[in-house]
């Protein structure tokens, strides 16, 4: 038999043999093959209607779907003419989609990022930065914006999470087929597959280029796991954050600098380049490259053109949530670069290093991108404030509000979170031309109009469809797990239909502080087991495998939800993913969210639970400190009470439980004749009109044309033309600046004596300083003054600044003067400082030197 033969005594080929469909049904394959159909009613129902209970089985994939068509069943739809029909008419749809094209003066994007969520059947993604990057590339395809995407293709992807008997979460990576999928080789003008390489300590490694549609958008995504490379680097596109640090680092030189090098093979030359994250960050030291290499411009030249063109978002709170790289590690792989940049290597560290003299710094991906891009944001409001802060210190001089980093809070692709039952009634009610329209709260708010009954009849039907399917993966997964089946009789039994129901699902890491809940059993089993009042919550979420921490909520979470008093009542599911998700943040009445303040940098969850009318219950902090309305939803004050988190998670378990107990749960069960609390439908209402138009991926996507990518593009037309000709200038301005600046002295300051006299209220406060230039041109030198007032030893307030004018230059001494009305009373601190002053400056911060006299 050939199964008991050795490797070494036969010879076996690999053949694709390819389901052949019908003519009729031909069409299907088209579909299939682009993600489109994954936000189209019709098309999900077309899907649907070919075998509903395989499509589910296969994971909604319809790739797999057709493979697995029997030619009977094919032969069966190719001759039933109302099949035919609706085929034809999504086809129709898609067709017409596809036809648009973009603007012919639209910049093209490229959009860079790790990860990307864009189905179930698709294991390209961990959590809420992939989902929020194939949400974006949706709703880029549906505005029909310029834009193309790179990735890696991983074969595991990254884990799919069991749990066992005891409540330890088991990881388990099954490999993607890729024939399932709905992907495609991209190959070059010879017929043969397109390839990049990319030099990884001394050896260069090969990846082949897949393409996946998104509707009108092209995701290429990078593979190494092909002949040509040895098997460790073949594992290199495995796992989504899999192995150790050096691992990480080569994947990120593999999206970076090898995703750069598919475009430039693709022939795609980008307007804009967007790091989402700072994993790909590596990208823009290979369009540094391409400058130097092939422009012949200065290493000082191409970083002015290469910043004029670039965006970094970062989605991070915290400084440890960034990556870093050792120095030495970062040697072993790029120090060949420098040279071909033609730096020498610690100017090449100082791109990720506060002191690139300090060998022990480690390389921050996040400072990469900073000191190569042109433009910086957050992902929220709070989340744009919290990133001034943390990356302040590379910009010494300036206070943390000054700094020229912005933010454009995340949202949600409506089409692929909306229920079919809300989409339905929306459109019937606020008109189709809401769809083009999504942030126009007059739309939204007709569903002031729409009757009690009918919005909570929609909310039963999703509630009861969430809790079917509760009942069904309990019964598979626990049974898998060898639960005693008495318990598990007992478990599905004690789940009530008429229950409220609470979601809290997302990436179990500590800081999400998913035990909050449980700080005090017995108060929360006396909420629960009112029987007149009954209360669900339903957990879900994955902890990274080597996240002890996350991994230990999880299992005492669901020892708790053993417990006779929760049982039934505390709920975990295992294995949460995009389709899960769907059923939760349509089907539960209220979205829980309680993570450390301020670390949520902005959250998306709520913002898909609110598109379904199910109200939030958060710390303010990400996007529900812009979202909350004290009518539409529950919070938890930004404010911390205590220092000690301890102490701070009993005063929020405390909060938690008495809002429910007191205001939730009242408003929930104060129901009229009808089974109706008018309470209640107010609350649904007022999240649908005043808070879910703020959020859609279409008001995001706005956001970033109108805040960066038009003035991003205006700036890379002007310093690319002419071979470069503004970027060489400001190059050389800079360059001069720098020089200089040392030199700049202060001669002499005439100020109001704060010393011996307090300012009155209306007084003005004038001050002229004459300094010395020291060959800085009198134009090219702005000095201003600040006033702060003092918060603590370490810590000043920002109130106001001034600019100082230019009165008189003579012998390389100019006079600066200002008339100032502080129009504030208090006691301040005040200080004049000098910085480079220039219209080719994008902003201060594009040269962040600054001279306190």
């Amino acid at each position: 038999m050939i199964g008991q033969l050795k490797d070494k005594q036969i010879q076996l080929k690999r053949i694709y043999i390819e389901a052949k469909l019908p003519e009729p049904l031909q069409p299907l394959k088209e579909l299939a093959n682009n993600l489109w159909w994954s936000w189209s009613k019709s098309a999900i129902e077309l899907f649907e209607s070919i075998d509903r209970e395989q499509f589910i089985s296969l994971r909604y994939n319809p790739v797999a779907l057709l493979e697995e068509l029997s030619p009977a069943r094919a032969q069966e739809l190719a001759a039933d003419s109302s099949f035919i029909q609706q085929l034809n008419s999504v086809y129709a749809e898609f067709q017409s989609y596809l036809s648009e094209e973009p603007a012919a003066d639209s910049p093209q994007i490229a959009y860079f990022s790790m990860e990307y969520g864009l189905h179930i059947s698709l294991r390209l993604y961990s959590g809420g930065l992939g989902v929020l990057a194939g949400d974006y590339l949706k709703e880029a395809s549906d505005s029909n914006s310029n834009m193309v995407a790179v990735g890696l293709l991983y074969r595991y992807g990254y884990f799919e999470q069991a749990i066992s008997l005891h409540g330890d979460q088991i990881n388990n990576y099954p490999p993607q087929k890729f024939t399932k999928l709905p992907i495609r080789p991209v190959r070059d003008a010879q017929g043969e597959w397109l390839k990049i390489s990319v030099g990884l300590k001394g050896r260069m490694v090969y990846a082949k280029i897949w393409e996946l549609k998104v509707g009108r958008i092209s995701l290429y995504l990078m593979d190494t796991d092909i002949d040509e490379n040895d098997w460790h680097d073949r594992t290199l596109t495995h796992q989504l954050y899999g192995g150790d640090n050096e691992h990480r680092l080569r994947q990120e030189i593999l999206l970076g600098i090898g995703g750069a090098r598919a475009l430039q093979a693709l022939g795609v030359e980008a307007d804009i380049y967007h790091c989402n994250e700072g994993h790909a960050a590596f990208l823009n030291l290979e369009r540094l490259r391409g400058y130097v290499r092939e422009q012949q411009l200065s290493y000082a030249a191409a970083v002015e053109a290469v910043r004029a063109t670039s965006l970094f978002t970062t989605h991070t709170p915290v400084p440890a949530g960034h990556d870093y790289f050792h120095e030495n590690l970062l040697r072993d792989y790029l120090y060949n670069y420098a040279l071909e940049l033609g730096i020498d290597w610690q100017t090449f560290v100082a791109l990720g290093k506060i002191d690139p003299h300090n060998h022990d710094e480690l390389f921050s991906m996040s400072h990469l991108a900073i000191r190569l891009s042109q433009e910086v944001n957050g992902v929220s409001r709070l989340h744009g404030a919290v990133s001034q802060k943390m990356f302040n210190v590379l910009y010494p001089g300036y206070n943390p509000e000054e700094l020229h980093i912005h933010y454009v809070t995340n949202s949600v692709h409506y089409p692929t979170w909306i229920a079919k039952e809300w989409h339905d009634l929306y459109v019937e009610t606020f008109g189709e031309a809401f769809l083009k329209d999504q942030s126009n709260k007059a739309y939204w708010r007709k569903i002031y109009d729409v009757p009690a009954e009918q919005i909570m009849g929609i909310r039963r039907k999703l509630k009861a469809r969430l809790l079917g399917y509760v009942r069904d993966t309990l019964q598979e997964d626990l049974t898998r797990r060898g639960e005693n089946p008495r318990s598990i009789f007992e478990l599905l039994n004690a789940i009530q239909e008429d229950a409220l129901v609470i979601g809290f699902a997302r990436r179990f890491a500590t800081y999400k502080r998913a035990h909050l809940l449980f700080s005090n059993l017995d108060r929360l089993a006396s909420i629960l087991n009112n029987s007149g009042r009954p209360l669900i919550f339903l957990f879900a979420g994955k902890a990274h495998p080597a996240d002890g921490g996350g991994q230990g909520l999880i299992k005492h979470i669901i020892e708790v939800s053993k417990r006779p008093e929760f049982k039934g009542k505390v709920i975990f599911l295992e294995n949460y993913n995009m389709e899960m998700a769907k059923l939760l943040v349509q089907g539960v009445d209220i979205w829980l969210n309680t993570p450390t303040r301020p670390k949520e940098a902005s959250g998306t969850s709520g913002m898909k639970a609110a598109l379904n009318g199910v109200m939030n219950f958060s710390v303010l902090d990400g996007w529900w400190a812009e979202g909350f309305r004290p009518d539409a939803g529950w919070e938890l004050p930004l404010e911390r009470t205590y220092d000690n988190q301890e102490l701070q998670n009993e005063l929020d378990a405390e909060t938690i439980y008495n809002t429910l107990e007191h205001d939730i749960l009242p408003k929930y069960y104060d129901v009229d004749e009808t089974g109706i609390s008018e309470r209640w439908v107010a609350y649904i209402r007022a999240i649908i009109a005043e808070v879910a138009p703020e959020f859609t991926m279409k008001r995001m996507l706005d956001d970033y044309y109108s805040r960066f990518y038009n003035k991003l593009y205006e700036r890379g037309q002007l310093a690319r033309q002419n071979g470069c000709k503004q970027a060489k200038a400001i190059a050389a301005w800079k360059q001069n600046m720098k020089q200089r600046w040392d030199h700049i002295e202060l001669a002499q300051a005439d100020t109001f004596d704060s010393d011996n006299q307090a300012l009155q209220t209306g007084e003005a406060f004038k001050a002229t300083l004459r300094i010395y230039l020291n060959g800085v041109q009198p134009e090219d030198l702005g000095v201003e003054v600040a006033f702060f007032s003092r918060v603590n030893e370490e810590e000043l307030e920002l109130k106001f600044t001034q600019e100082l004018e230019l009165k008189a230059v003579r012998d390389g001494l100019a006079e600066f003067t200002c008339t100032v009305d502080p129009k504030l009373a208090g006691v301040f601190e005040y200080g004049f400082r000098a910085f480079p002053k220039s219209e080719q400056l994008a902003h201060r911060q594009d040269l962040p030197l600054v001279k306190w006299l």
